[in-house]
């Protein structure tokens, strides 16, 4: 069988990219999609995009990415784009919104948020409403299976069996009215989306590095076996902090919390 490692939320977290790339090699995968955001937080989002070119066959636009590579945005008002420069900028404004293949005899499709936007989300781990994107917040989860514009399609295009996407940071994976979702988590930034009262800070699982692997004969449109299979990779948090803290980032102190903790206080 095919087997796909799918990414997403990488942040600029290098240390955390390179570790998570080496396990997929590690599993033999050849085939490495992502889902966006590959910038803003971390301090290294130029060696990310670049890495990410390299070593993906697929990625696709976060809201970050859209955020930071806007044609005509003066310099000095985002970090990242002056990190970046103009050539990769241009390059994340160019790329898709979604994707989607045949794995097993079931569509998938894949997207940064959502066939809303890019920060439209259904989030089934908790209410966000006192979040900045309470008001982009989906009510139902077959919302996610919509054809939308958004995404280039119409009422007439095969609507998926199976959705994955990013955004959130937590990985899941359910099962609604006989769809499937799944969340990859993040790369850069894992956070741990729970009432952050229950959180046992002491416990670093949450702050490994997230990917899923898909696996499953790609391309077939004929019933068979497929897997997903959540991945946890650790890699060196200090040496992201100590790359955050030789930067001039002005909200480094907080990304730094994020790292240590899974928390996104």
């Amino acid at each position: 069988m095919d087997k796909i490692a799918i990414i997403s939320d990488v942040h600029g977290n290098y240390t955390a990219l390179t570790a998570v790339l080496e396990n997929i090699k590690s599993k033999n995968i050849s085939l490495i999609y992502c889902l966006g955001d590959s910038l803003i937080k971390c301090a290294n989002p130029d060696l990310v995009i670049d890495l990410l070119r390299e070593n993906c066959q697929i990625i696709l636009k976060g809201n970050c990415d859209e955020a930071i590579s806007k044609p005509n945005i003066e310099k000095g008002r985002f970090w990242s784009r002056d990190k970046i420069g103009e050539e990769r900028a241009s390059f994340l404004y160019s790329l898709p919104v979604s994707y989607e293949f045949y794995l097993s005899g079931h569509l998938v499709r894949l997207f940064h948020a959502s066939p809303f936007g890019l920060d439209y989300v259904f989030n089934p781990l908790y209410d966000n409403k006192d979040n900045f994107y309470a008001d982009k917040q989906l009510k139902n989860p077959l919302q996610l299976f919509e054809n939308t514009s958004f995404i280039g399609k119409t009422k007439n295009d095969p609507i998926p069996d199976v959705v994955g996407y990013g955004h959130l940071h937590t990985p899941n994976l359910f099962r609604y009215q006989n769809k499937t979702i799944f969340n990859t988590g993040s790369v850069g930034i894992p956070i741990e989306m729970m009432n952050v009262d229950l959180l046992d800070k002491t416990n670093s699982f949450s702050t490994l590095a997230s990917y899923v692997i898909l696996e499953g004969n790609l391309n077939s449109k004929d019933l068979s076996e497929i897997t997903f299979t959540f991945v946890r990779v650790p890699y060196d948090i200090e040496k992201e902090v100590e790359s955050l803290r030789n930067s001039t980032l002005s909200d480094k102190e907080a990304i730094i919390t994020n790292l240590r903790t899974a928390t996104n206080l």
